[in-house]
């Protein structure tokens, strides 16, 4: 079942694009760099099959805010060498961090494809994909990276893990135009009864503009929407949250920073402010709660998430419990986590699917571009692939939630699989 999600590359992005503003653009290698794409993809029994995993570690925004795909990527391609890897060939993972800056993509892109002779790309998390034509037009598959910018829906060859119905001919969506159903909103409203919802921003652009996307959906969907703006150097949330509490706010989204979003429920707290749910999304789906959220404990307890992949909690499901066992030695676990295990399994079923005729960049692209509704074994909502000429009005779309709750981490609400919803599909631009 093909569903656009919610914004959710613009729901990836916003927090690192507040602090970030000004990074350096990525400067262009030369097309000659790429002539020999196929050589990288030769296939020899015992020959190791490598693969790229692009990770902007040392970015701006700081040290763990990307690196959890690739940790749940690496934890997956371990054990499944450990059981014998592909057809007996062992999956050998040659890693790149791009600093967070284009010209830092731009050779990290060079020196997997040419140097390194990658057959694909796996669990890219990539402040600024500055190298992704490079990679689009060197052929290679890049397997289940994470849309933080619109890369993913301009490139063919690019295979986001949340999938994509846009032409990807080298032009963003359809006309610059990204589309994004409503499924959040409708899952408050037609569950919890919301009527009422408050967006919190910097009076900064990128803030600001994702503010306003977050504003076109409650409206969209019928709420009352309330509006509130803080100085990006000075936030005076203190403000906000007896805003907050006068005009009875059932839901509070946010276009804020992790460290605003931290200081806004100790602010709301001291307000009393009580709400259904604060809502955040993927990106924060992490077991570090308690520790950011140290100083909030009404506010913590009323954090919601959403997404399209399998809460990492869930160990009741075999595929979360394979996933959890595997992962048990890292300090901390997260839904990025889990995505990028679910893009290191996505990749190793094309390699396996290859195995006869040689684990080839064709082959493996192949394989992935007529993916319609892979799930990695139940953790990902069905993952389509389609060009459509023009963008749907109107999709059926599911989601994950999970709520937090001290003592017992994110509990799911709901089967992912089942809490489904019509909802219209509305345009946005990066």
């Amino acid at each position: 079942m093909p569903r656009p999600r919610l914004f959710r590359a613009a729901e990836a992005a916003v927090a690192v694009l507040l602090l970030v503003v000004g990074t350096a653009c990525g400067s262009r290698l030369p097309e000659s760099d790429f002539e020999h794409r196929e050589r990288a993809a030769t296939d020899q029994d015992g020959v190791p099959i490598r693969v790229g995993v692009i990770t902007s570690v040392t970015s701006p925004v700081g040290g763990s805010a990307f690196t959890g795909p690739r940790d749940g990527a690496k934890a997956y391609f371990e054990r499944l060498n450990a059981r014998g890897g592909v057809a007996g060939r062992r999956v050998e993972v040659r890693e790149c961090d791009d600093g967070g800056s284009g010209v830092g993509n731009n050779t990290c892109v060079h020196r997997l494809i040419d140097e390194d002779k990658v057959v694909a790309l796996v669990a890219t998390t990539a402040l600024d994909y500055a190298g992704a034509s490079r990679v689009s037009h060197a052929r290679v598959p890049d397997i289940g990276g994470q849309p933080i910018g619109s890369a993913y829906d301009t490139w063919p060859h690019l295979y986001g893990v949340y999938g994509s119905l846009a032409p990807r001919d080298g032009t963003t969506g359809w006309g610059g135009r990204q589309y994004g159903g409503t499924e959040v909103y409708r899952y408050f409203k037609r569950e919890h009864g919301a009527r009422t919802a408050a967006v919190v921003s910097y009076n900064q652009a990128a803030s600001a503009a994702y503010a306003r996307l977050v504003e076109q959906g409650l409206k969209a969907e019928g709420y009352e929407v309330v509006t509130e703006q803080v100085d990006f150097a000075l936030p005076n949330f203190r403000a906000v949250a007896a805003d907050l509490k006068e005009r009875g706010a059932d839901l509070v989204f946010d276009a804020v920073d992790s460290h605003g979003n931290a200081k806004l429920c100790e602010a709301m707290d001291r307000a009393g402010v009580q709400v259904t749910a604060k809502v955040t999304n993927v990106q924060n789906w992490t077991s570090t709660v308690p520790d950011d959220y140290k100083d909030a404990a009404r506010c913590r307890n009323a954090l919601w998430a959403t997404g399209s992949s399998r809460n990492y909690e869930d160990t009741g499901n075999e595929a979360v419990r394979e996933f959890r066992d595997a992962t048990k030695g890292l300090k901390t676990h997260s839904q990025w986590q889990l995505e990028g295990w679910a893009a290191a399994m996505w990749f190793t079923d094309a390699a396996k699917s290859c195995a006869a005729q040689g684990v080839t960049r064709a082959c493996v692209d192949t394989f992935v571009n007529r993916s319609r509704g892979y799930t990695a074994d139940g953790l990902l909502l069905p993952v389509t692939f389609e060009r459509l000429a023009e963008p749907p009005k109107s999709r059926r779309t599911c989601l994950s939630v999970a709520r937090w709750e001290d003592g017992r981490g994110w509990v799911s609400q709901g089967d992912m699989d089942s809490t489904c919803f019509d909802v219209p599909q509305l345009p946005y631009r990066q």
